[in-house]
């Protein structure tokens, strides 16, 4: 059995991720983004009407086995609330493992049967899990049953099968195993750039009495009506799109300049590595900048450099009290909390 480390006190009171899920309500997510969506990513995005929050994708094996895995891949604090800890296993015994340790500082687990990328497949993650429904159903059924608590979710994010009686038939096994509720990529494991099959999350929510959440497209509040519409899902996850803008879920059509300075602020309180610091600039700036502004940002290489041209050219500079006092948008979630950072497993 893992361990808990004793010597680190958990966050603050469990956040049920199922009671998001309200009629008339469709959820906000903040997708699992390797290197992106970490502490301080999610801490912006809860300012902008940013529901739920996932971790990165992180190999479950490696987690329950290295401290040192553990310290470098998941950091949280007492605001990052609800926050929903994605793993890549392909065993019971590990993904339980990995539940029992994430539990006292997490609202959730999440079990990643959707990644399509080579490596994850070699190694029997990711969507080489939607070969294998009863495997998915036994996991989810071993995590659920080590974390007692009931309020602790225990959730799947998948893509479609060629046959989505498959699909169907793989969500209907991992709900009466228990799975509180199932994210839904609308494409299959090949697909890249195709629209994504509205019909197929559709007929999944159909078939289903869970919450469903569809992923794939959704880059601001228009699409989110859209597939809502569409499908009848209970919550929508923005990955690409809310990279490009954190904002999208406060109805911003583009980032907005508050949002960057607010970028600022969380991440350099937070010691945000510079490549993490400037990427999310990157991406925030690229449907807003000509190319030749691009080109010279992308090209900056210290965190100084990147500061003074912000401020050079949009007015931004780094003001570490604004980082904790918060005077930019509220969510239900309330503000962020970087007076009291809680380093989970911090050696």
């Amino acid at each position: 059995m893992a361990q808990v480390p004793n010597d680190l006190p958990p966050t603050t009171g469990r956040v049920p991720v199922v009671e998001l899920f309200q009629p008339g309500k469709v959820v906000h997510v903040c997708a699992p983004m390797v290197r992106y969506s970490k502490l301080p990513f999610r801490a912006l995005v809860r300012r902008y009407n940013c529901d739920l929050a996932f971790s990165p994708m992180i190999i479950a094996e490696s987690f329950v086995k290295s401290l040192k895995a553990r310290d470098s891949e998941f950091t949280t604090n007492s605001a990052d609330r609800p926050l929903v800890v994605q793993f890549a296993a392909r065993d019971g015994v590990t993904l339980a493992d990995a539940a029992e340790i994430v539990a006292p500082y997490s609202d959730g687990v999440d079990l990643n049967c959707g990644c399509p990328q080579r490596w994850a497949m070699a190694e029997g993650y990711g969507s080489c899990l939607l070969k294998n429904p009863e495997l998915v159903s036994d996991m989810v059924r071993q995590a659920r049953a080590r974390v007692s608590d009931k309020d602790f979710s225990v959730s799947i994010k998948i893509r479609l099968h060629k046959d989505l009686r498959e699909t169907v038939d793989m969500c209907q096994k991992a709900e009466h195993a228990g799975v509180s509720w199932i994210a839904v990529h609308g494409r299959t494991p090949t697909q890249r750039g195709e629209p994504v099959n509205t019909e197929a999350i559709s007929l999944i929510k159909q078939s289903l009495s869970i919450p469903v959440i569809a992923n794939g497209d959704i880059k601001n509040l228009e699409d989110v009506r859209r597939v809502q519409s569409l499908t009848g899902v209970d919550g929508v996850m923005a990955a690409r799109g809310i990279l490009q803008n954190p904002g999208m879920y406060a109805g911003y059509d583009q980032t907005p300049l508050q949002c960057v300075q607010d970028w600022v602020d969380i991440s350099l309180k937070l010691g945000t590595h510079f490549t993490c610091f400037h990427h999310h600039l990157m991406y925030m700036f690229e449907r807003v900048t000509p190319k030749s502004e691009k080109r010279v940002f992308n090209a900056l290489t210290s965190t100084a450099a990147v500061l003074d041209y912000l401020e050079e050219h949009y007015g931004v500079s780094y003001n570490p009290d604004s980082a904790v006092n918060n005077k930019s948008l509220p969510t239900q979630n309330g503000y962020a909390d970087t007076d009291n950072i809680s380093l989970c497993f911090d050696s």
